[in-house]
């Protein structure tokens, strides 16, 4: 039998785990969880207040009712009928704008200004590299011509007259 050389289960395992992307899809799911409660908080401590005081309830409790009488005891349960909960999907909806608004203007367009400023000194750089090259081929050049010229003139490589 000839061993081979496949990594083992557990050094495969350790390899993924150790790669950037996983810590980092790992920290994104954490905070993403945190934020996620901080923006429902702000939806039913905030906003359906708000809406309720416009209106003439919570946010929550908005509802139409599909199959009339419609009752729904305290602790949310269907006694009879059947209600739509518009108002929690509203609630949701506005959970989700909200979330997506502070991600995109707090970190995706920042690092979205972050990358191009990158990409535009990475382009400088490369592009001051290309005129320094450029200038260089042309001082080459000017040396050449400098060189052909003297041979042409009838002194030697030295500079001496051959005569």
């Amino acid at each position: 039998m000839s061993e081979k050389n496949e990594p083992s289960l557990w050094e495969g395992f350790k390899a993924f785990l150790m790669r950037g992307n996983v810590v980092d899809l790992a920290v994104a799911v954490v905070i993403g969880a945190a934020f996620t409660n901080i923006v429902n908080s702000v939806v039913k401590g905030v906003i359906n207040p708000l809406v309720g005081a416009f209106g003439t309830k919570d946010l929550d409790h908005y509802s139409s009712c599909l199959k009339s009488p419609c009752k729904v005891d305290k602790s949310g349960e269907v006694v009879d009928g059947i209600p739509i909960m518009w108002g929690t999907v509203l609630s949701a909806t506005l959970s989700f704008v909200i979330t997506a608004a502070v991600v995109y203007f707090l970190m995706v367009l920042p690092m979205a200004k972050y990358l191009a400023r990158q990409a535009a000194r990475k382009a400088a750089k490369e592009g001051a590299q290309e005129v320094i090259e450029v200038s260089e081929l042309e001082v080459l050049k000017e040396i050449r011509d400098a060189l052909v010229a003297q041979r042409g003139s009838g002194h030697d490589e030295r500079g001496r007259d051959e005569r």
